[in-house]
């Protein structure tokens, strides 16, 4: 059956194998929540007695009690009005325009002999024809033109003026459209006791300042909508609270009542499939989620696979602790939900994949317990143990990057208790429900319970994910750069030159790997285990040989081959004996690539130029990774400076650059994904690192030098 599973993780195609398992997580997900969605429902009938008191099992929005009150606010809410005082002028031009054209009227009688008063009462009325089908609407009977056309040029005039001023005046004070009727009449009362106007027209300019006044200060619609919306959100919503009573046993349901049932779900004819297809949607959201993100996780589709295996697991385990918390919490006062360990699952994914997934595996697990812990599924979800959740893992996630021994990871957990105390003073401050001493102290101890509890369970999963999984973390790396790991001791005993070079290795690689965004710390550690080869003939590589002899000198070129290039061969099968992580192994195997071992291929070739050049390079593979390539050149490079004599800053920049210039021309990195971006960085990094560690030293004066030699002798 193992074997059967294996094959089939094995030849099923990344894609298959992603939507298969996102598939399961979902299935197992839907499971989980759906007791949560499924809620109690009751048969009240109308207008009948209620046969046992209803609560509402959740808290709900009642709408129409909420709308209600916001139109009443909105309502009570008095108008904004604007004054324009440009409409006193406006209205004046406009009364000057209508005597203008009385005056080309009469005009046009003195220039064209014949034109009798109605053609002039015509001319007027075409005129006035724009006036009149204004919104004001002036009216000017033939009589009031007749009579405005008869009198003297100079008593028009006047009656221009008059009626101008006055109009001017009243629209220089506000004027509503309520006010409008008022101030007609009194302007109509003014223009009337005016002695500056003959009473032949009299009617025609009570008709013309009537209609030169209009309101000047009109309603400020959008200052009086804002307000109104600004009263509107002034009023809080009002809620169906969960635990409430809708109705009393014995108690009439009323119309109020049902609606408020149906609002609360509580009714058999609202058990539907919506909840369901609700969840199935909360669910396909989920995993959509979940393999986008996997999807742009940069890493091979073997850690791919890994990271959808851990998460699902993850999930698994959070919703079986969640579901344990459910089914207890019944025979419990308080709200025990708090004891979910709110940061395993955040810090449980950061050590084992990245900061990404374990983000969205921590918003998943909070979402999930926002129904699952609260026990209700309703248009506003409770979240106060989804936040809960959330900040404490979060503060997890974001901690635990620091330093990721089981010291600070317990530091960390800490750390997680004092926001989860935090989030309960929030809960408690902010909830409109009164807490005793004794549940406010239950609620800290269990928040402080939830952040220990988070450490504890991270620390005893975690060897059981690598294990499970064949993971290697952040944790399992720095235990394995204990000094005390075995394979350590081996090096720095029987080849104190190979782990004086291996550090120095680990030092330009994990320096380049931070520049690049690699792993610094998988690389440092591979470099202290990637020459554990040569413990097996110490004596045969230059860093060992400490008293000059040289065993190469007495040897042919093809045996002095055969142990150089054994090296890496050996080293990775050393540390496949001692259950070393694949990634460590294949930096011993890959970190010499195809590369040729140039010093013997020409020394053989001296005595045969007819030698085969394939036979004197590693037999590889090329680095597959960023690290094990930027490993491939720090460790050319270390053994390069090492031996060179008086390095100077630009002396070590030409070696860099000609080292890393010849690897890439030979096709060491033709399988893994260093862009030429990243080999400039790498470049410049590596010769800042090599100038810190092989600096010159200061040549001092000729005086100083006698002086410092004379001290030595006193």
């Amino acid at each position: 059956m193992r074997q059967w599973m294996r094959n089939i993780y094995i030849n099923t195609g990344y894609k298959a194998f992603a939507i298969a398992l996102a598939l399961l997580t979902g299935l197992i997900l839907y499971a989980f929540l759906y007791s949560s969605v499924k809620s109690d429902t009751y048969n009240p009938q109308l207008f009948q007695l209620s046969e046992e008191t209803i609560r509402s099992a959740k808290t709900v929005e009642d709408p129409v009690k909420t709308e209600q009150e916001r139109e009443r606010a909105a309502a009570e809410v008095s108008p904004s009005y604007h004054f324009n005082d440009e409409i006193a002028g406006n209205q004046a031009a406009v009364i000057e325009s209508l005597f203008g054209y009385v005056q080309e009227a009469k005009e046009m009688a003195d220039q064209e002999d014949g034109a009798d008063m109605s053609m002039m009462v015509t001319e007027l009325q075409e005129n006035l024809r724009l006036m009149e089908t204004s919104e004001n609407g002036l009216r000017l009977t033939d009589e009031m033109l007749r009579a405005l056309l008869s009198i003297p040029d100079g008593a028009i005039e006047n009656v221009q003026e008059e009626l101008t001023e006055i109009v001017e005046s009243r629209l220089g004070n506000p004027i509503r459209e309520e006010q409008l009727s008022n101030a007609r009449n009194g302007v109509e009362q003014e223009v009337r006791e005016s002695d500056k106007i003959p009473s032949s027209v009299l009617q025609a300019a009570v008709s013309i300042v009537r209609f030169g006044l209009i309101p000047n200060e009109t309603v400020n619609e959008e200052l009086t909508k804002a307000q109104a919306e600004q009263a509107r959100a002034s009023i809080e919503p009002t809620r169906i609270l969960k635990g409430q009573v809708l109705v009393q046993e014995g108690q009439v349901i009323d119309k109020e009542i049902y609606r408020q049932l149906e609002l609360a779900g509580m009714t058999e004819e609202q058990t539907t499939l919506k909840p369901l297809a609700g969840l199935g949607l909360f669910v396909l959201l989920a995993m959509l989620l979940l393999l986008l993100v996997t999807q742009r996780y940069e890493s091979k589709e073997r850690n791919k696979r890994l990271a959808l295996m851990v998460i699902a697991l993850v999930l698994v385990i959070s919703l079986a602790l969640m579901q344990l918390i459910s089914a207890v919490s019944d025979n419990f006062d308080t709200v025990i939900a708090f004891l979910f360990p709110t940061a395993m699952a955040g810090m449980i994914m950061r050590l084992l994949t990245n900061e990404r997934l374990a983000v969205l595996v921590t918003f998943l697990i909070a979402a999930s317990a926002g129904m699952m812990l609260e026990g209700g599924y309703a248009a506003t979800l409770q979240m106060d143990i989804a936040l809960y959740i959330l900040f404490g893992g979060l503060t997890g996630i974001y901690l635990i990057e620091q330093d990721d021994r089981r010291l600070q990871l317990l530091q960390t957990s800490l750390a997680v208790a004092i926001v989860n105390v935090l989030f309960i003073g929030f809960y408690i401050l902010v909830g409109q429900s009164q807490y005793d001493w004794s549940e406010i102290a239950f609620y800290l101890t269990a928040a402080v319970v939830s952040g220990l509890l988070s450490g504890a369970l991270t620390i005893g999963l975690l060897p059981f994910f690598e294990t499970a999984f064949g993971l290697l973390s952040t944790m399992r790396l720095i235990e394995l750069s204990n000094p005390n790991h075995p394979l350590l001791k081996k090096i720095l005993t029987e080849t104190p030159g190979t782990y004086h070079h291996s550090v120095m290795v680990a030092n330009l690689a994990d320096a380049a790997c931070e520049a690049v965004g690699a792993n610094g710390l998988l690389a440092r550690v591979g470099c202290y285990y990637h020459d554990i080869g040569k413990t097996e003939l110490p004596q045969y590589f230059i860093e060992n040989q400490f008293n000059g002899a040289n065993p190469h000198d007495s040897l042919p070129p093809e045996e002095s081959r055969d142990i150089i290039l054994a090296h890496g061969r050996r080293g990775a099968e050393m540390l496949r004996e001692y259950k070393m992580p694949k990634e460590i192994v294949d930096i011993a195997a890959q970190h010499h690539g195809t590369s040729l071992l140039k010093y013997f291929y020409h020394k053989a070739k001296e005595r045969n130029p007819a030698v085969a050049e394939q036979s004197y390079r590693y037999e590889g593979p090329k680095p597959q990774t960023k690290e094990i390539a930027i490993i491939c050149i720090a460790d050319s490079l270390e053994a390069a400076v090492r031996s060179m004599k008086e390095p100077t800053t630009e002396k070590i920049k030409n070696l860099v650059a000609a080292i890393i210039e010849d690897k890439l021309k030979d096709g060491q990195f033709d399988e893994c994904d260093l862009t030429m971006k990243e080999l400039k960085k790498i470049k410049a990094i590596m010769c800042e690192t090599l100038n810190g560690i092989f600096h010159s030293r200061i040549e001092y004066p000729k005086e100083q030098i006698d002086g410092r030699k004379q001290h030595a002798f006193d």
